[in-house]
């Protein structure tokens, strides 16, 4: 097969969560540790940092990544899910896997495949272990999919693990309360294994502090180490000043992911560089704000707050639950604009109500659906929304939605296309130029 048969066996073939939800979701690691076992277990020959949480792991893998690269180090990440290239899952100093790596690890592990019906996302698990084993890398940054305890990526020793925080999301899967969904989370804290976590509530802080007594290691809160003062945004980027609370040192950051909420995912990211710089990993001051100043460049991180047109401006976000939209409204808010667009769409299985009931009445509305069997018919989603007093048309696609907006909108405007990573990934950047 060549890399597209591949590709397309792959998809044809596996469960893939990303388009058919649940019923992809495989509840136990059994799939994965077989699937390691015969292939060498690769995960066990290369260092890792192990990162969970509802929102936010995605941006901290990648800022943690680029700090690593900078610092001079061969660094693996993979994540999940993939906006346009399924590639962009595995990659090593931001270059995404080889084509030809993709076709040989699927030739070898067919026969695996017939005997262990593995998911999709546990064949890309493997696939990246096996990758980072073969490339020889330094560290690999290890994003968990859905959850932390049972997830496929749990199968590692990390030098780190890292819990961002912990919102509403894949309740269905994961528990029905902060605590549960905590509790899921906190399933990546490992035996004497530090564990960072970014940000905490009163109902799960004592879930971690209780898993990290379990697990006899330390438990580092984001908040106990450092605050943001002030925040700032700039042209292309977010500039921070952070606070250091053992010293009161002021340190000032940019960041080239402009989010105001990456101001959160920066504190986590410097407090788990702290841990790790006393496990012996050694990163200068200097890597430290070249890596974040260049993350989008050095890792290929896209979607969030990604500003793609500036008159009108543009913005792509992956946000889709709760938290996450809460994080863009607020950010729309704090950005000059005149009229507000969104070009919406989601997935059949999130809190739809909960996430329209926060979306302004006062925008104009552009409903849509991405190309899988999750999504949400456009019509019900506007069905939905009307019902909450949003106004809007329904659009085919999520690029027709974008060219009316465009074509609508005044260069003061703003125009957010959200609610779905995968009607992100869908978007055509030629349509800017």
């Amino acid at each position: 097969m060549n890399y597209q048969q591949t590709l397309d066996y792959l998809f044809a073939k596996l469960p893939m969560y990303s388009r058919i939800g649940a019923a992809a979701f495989k509840a136990d690691l059994t799939n994965t540790i077989a699937l390691c076992a015969s292939i060498g277990n690769p995960q066990l020959t290369i260092k890792t940092v192990h990162i969970a949480g509802t929102n936010g792991k995605g941006s901290t893998s990648h800022m943690l990544a680029a700090v690593f690269q900078k610092a001079g180090y061969k660094t693996g990440l993979y994540t999940s899910p993939h906006l346009v290239d399924f590639r962009e899952r595995i990659r090593v100093n931001g270059e995404m896997v080889k084509e030809d790596f993709v076709v040989r690890f699927t030739e070898r592990i067919k026969p695996q495949i017939t005997v262990i019906e593995p998911s999709f996302f546990e064949i890309t698990v493997a696939m990246a272990f096996s990758y980072f084993a073969e490339e020889q890398v330094d560290i690999a940054i290890i994003e968990t999919g859905l959850g932390g305890r049972l997830d496929s990526t749990n199968i590692i020793i990390p030098e780190l693990s890292v819990i961002t925080n912990i919102g509403w999301d894949h309740m269905n899967m994961l528990g029905d309360s902060l605590e549960k969904i905590a509790g899921e989370k906190a399933g990546i804290i490992k035996q004497a294994v530090p564990v960072v976590i970014g940000e905490t509530l009163p109902e799960t802080i004592t879930v971690f502090e209780r898993a990290a007594t379990e697990k006899a290691t330390v438990l580092s809160r984001a908040a106990d180490f450092y605050y943001a003062e002030s925040w700032e945004e700039k042209e292309h980027v977010l500039e921070v000043t952070v606070v250091d609370k053992r010293n009161d040192e002021h340190s000032v950051y940019e960041l080239d992911l402009q989010g105001f909420y990456q101001t959160k995912n920066l504190l986590t990211v410097l407090t788990a560089l702290r841990i790790l710089r006393t496990k012996g990993w050694q990163m200068d001051i200097a890597a430290v704000r070249e890596g974040l100043r260049y993350t989008r460049h050095l890792t290929g991180l896209q979607g969030r707050w990604e500003i793609v047109h500036t008159r009108p401006r543009v913005v792509l976000d992956v946000a889709h639950n709760e938290d996450g939209i809460r994080q863009v409204l607020a950010q729309a808010d704090a950005t000059d604009h005149t009229d507000l667009y969104f070009v919406l769409g989601m997935v059949k299985d999130k809190e739809i109500e909960k996430v329209i009931a926060l979306l302004p009445e006062h925008a104009q509305y552009y409903f849509t659906q991405a190309a899988i069997p999750r999504a949400l018919p456009a019509q019900e989603l506007a069905n939905k929304a009307a019902a909450a007093g949003l106004t809007g048309i329904i659009v085919p696609d999520v690029n027709t939605g974008l060219k009316a907006a465009l074509q609508k909108a005044a260069p003061s405007d703003l125009i957010i296309v959200c609610g779905s990573v995968f009607l992100v990934g869908e978007v055509n950047r030629s349509l800017f130029g």
